[in-house]
């Protein structure tokens, strides 16, 4: 491939404003045809394997997609003539999918057995600059957009915004900003704190304790510029409480959150590991269950009558189960929730998908190190599902989870040009997908030959 067009595309991206995530994307491909050409490819709509595919990029979207290859020199001159750069890249031993979406990150932070000491050390730019690092690593392994749900001081806006400006290399980032919970809930920053620094985090720093105070955090959510909104309805793993499944917001908090929401045009994702809190959320309203550990029968079928969506984060559960056998790596108090919760997440995900609940891709990225999210494809087909619908579940449910479903998680014309590819036939070896070899983002090429080329 020819590196110096890319470069020149992001120098001009440079000089962008900063943008929303649902605004349009950077023209970092503005000027370019690429095309891509691989053995094998995913049409993810159809749930079908097809042959040698070529699939050609114009200005950082899909024009076309054909069957079989294509005369390269025809297609370099009419490139050419129209005053644009070309490229072609040809992959005969690979399979090529959409862009990779991951539904449930948290890419300003990272498992540490020092990070509950490290929060009184760093400052809010120790997070952002390592979240640089961590957005990077999230692209090179495939994952050109993400739902990053969570963050400390609303620092993912600005990785956002600075992604979507050609500053720096990663996936498109949809974000919730802060979560919304509770006072000593899990998403009380302050848990664990002594008395004299805990202080009494209020909606402003997204902890409610009534509808009146759910409205306004939803506002000042939308004020920040965030682009979806996540609540903490039950406890958690890795916060310093004692319970990572009881109940943490009443019904009436969860219903005035997913009014407000909606109203300003947000999804709602909610953690929670308990059954009840489960069945409040979705009685509330909100569009997709996060972990859902503890979720029962009742809570599957009331999931199915509101099209509820269900983000498993199998790794997650599987890397604080590991981590908790490391004697000081976390917290007793965490080490001990992680014992519990950890061993339970997959055979969840199993009986929710034979239930007939609707699953999207997600990890809980930062519970484990970022950019082996690829690892919960094989863990998701071991709980019972089949190597397409996880595939299907991390492109097209996850592009409907976002409302994204006409420009992300398709090869298809009118698409944004995000186009990877793995060696080999993931519907044989899942596993394949841990071992992206090509990138491409808005047109443009990140990863190739399995190497970093930005």
């Amino acid at each position: 491939m020819t590196v110096r067009p890319v470069a020149i595309a992001l120098a001009a991206a440079l000089a962008l404003p900063a943008a929303r995530a649902d605004a349009p994307a950077a023209p970092a491909g503005k000027g370019r045809v690429a095309v891509v050409t691989c053995g094998h490819a995913i049409d993810t709509a159809a749930g079908k394997l097809l042959g040698e595919t070529t699939v050609i990029v114009e200005d950082g979207v899909i024009r076309e997609v054909r069957p079989g290859a294509v005369d390269l020199k025809a297609m370099g001159d009419q490139a050419q003539a129209a005053g644009k750069s070309f490229e072609a890249h040809v992959l005969p031993s690979s399979t090529c999918l959409p862009g990779l979406i991951d539904a449930h990150t948290h890419l300003t932070d990272e498992t540490s057995p020092t990070g509950y000491s490290d929060q009184f050390r760093w400052n809010i730019a120790d997070y952002a600059v390592r979240s640089t690092v961590y957005a990077r690593r999230t692209l090179m392994a495939g994952f050109t957009t993400v739902r990053n749900v969570g963050d400390q001081q609303n620092d993912s806006v600005a990785l956002r915004n600075a992604i979507n400006a050609g500053v720096l290399p990663g996936p498109r980032i949809f974000t919730a900003g802060v979560p919304i919970g509770s006072t000593g809930g899990h998403a009380d920053p302050t848990d664990g704190y002594r008395s004299d620094l805990a202080g009494n985090p209020g909606p402003k720093d997204g902890i409610i304790n009534s509808p009146q105070d759910a409205w306004k955090a939803v506002r000042q959510h939308y004020k920040d510029g965030d682009d979806l909104i996540k609540i903490m309805p039950s406890g958690g793993v890795l916060d310093e409480s004692a319970s990572a499944d009881n109940p943490q917001m009443t019904l009436e908090e969860i219903k005035a959150v997913v009014a407000a929401a909606h109203d300003y045009g947000f999804t709602v994702a909610a953690h929670a590991h308990g059954a009840e809190a489960i069945r409040r959320a979705v009685l509330g309203g909100v569009d997709s269950i996060e972990h859902g550990t503890f979720m029962n029968e009742a809570d599957m079928k009331l999931m199915k009558e509101h099209g509820t969506w269900y983000v498993p984060t199998i790794i997650a559960g599987k890397y604080v189960e590991q981590m908790a056998a490391i004697h000081g790596y976390y917290p007793d108090q965490v080490a001990a929730k992680a014992r519990q919760v950890g061993p339970i997440i997959q055979a969840t995900a199993g009986k929710a998908y034979r239930a007939g609940v609707k699953i999207a891709f997600g990890t809980d990225a930062a519970v484990y190190p970022h950019g082996q999210n690829a690892k919960e494809f094989k863990y998701m087909v071991d709980a019972g599902m089949p190597p397409m619908y996880v595939l299907q579940a991390a492109t097209t449910h996850d592009a409907e989870l976002l409302h994204q479903a006409k420009r992300l998680g398709q090869l298809a014309p009118g698409f944004v040009g995000d186009v990877v590819a793995v060696p080999g036939n993931p519907l044989e070896d899942i596993t394949v997908m841990q071992k992206v070899g090509f990138v491409m983002k808005d047109g443009v090429v990140y990863k190739d030959g399995g190497k970093p080329v930005l």
